[in-house]
């Protein structure tokens, strides 16, 4: 029997769950930086196996993150990811900005987040992580792009 997401519950993490967040961050090969556990939701089996998590980041200007989402390959394509993005939206109020692959951005399109193509109209740091990764990608000559995207709960 394949596991379903209605069998996962997501919950606030606890300090005993740092471990395994790092280490899923690092199999995701994710932003190591700025990760506290208290910010954090998780994605627990019923055998009490974290599963998946996410946070809310906040910036020093103020803006938040929607960052760290992180779904173990088992449990990928079940719905997951969609219950920890959800639960984040029911939370949190707007704005919530992301950066992720461009190939993602899709994903997050279903739960009204919108591409910012215009530098101007990001925070700070959205803005430097943008122009930072479009100058190495050109230098890199790689394909993949970034997408910054904001949620504005409409």
């Amino acid at each position: 029997m394949e596991p379903q997401s209605q069998q996962i519950k997501i919950e606030p993490a606890g300090r005993e769950a740092q471990g395994k967040i790092r280490s899923m961050i690092r199999a995701g090969n994710l932003n190591p930086l700025g990760l506290d556990w208290h910010r954090f939701l998780l994605a627990v089996d019923p055998g009490g196996e974290i599963v998946g998590c996410v946070q809310v980041k906040p910036h020093r200007s103020g803006a938040r993150e929607l960052a760290s989402l992180y779904v173990q390959p088992a449990w990928r394509h079940r719905r997951v990811a969609s219950r920890l993005v959800e639960r984040i939206l029911a939370e949190q109020p707007p704005p919530l900005w992301l950066t992720c692959r461009m190939g993602l951005a899709g994903f997050y399109q279903r739960f009204g987040f919108e591409l910012v193509t215009r530098a101007g109209e990001m925070p700070i740091y959205f803005r430097i992580v943008w122009r930072f990764f479009r100058c190495f990608r050109f230098m890199a000559r790689s394909g993949a792009g970034l997408a910054v995207m904001r949620w504005s709960g409409l």
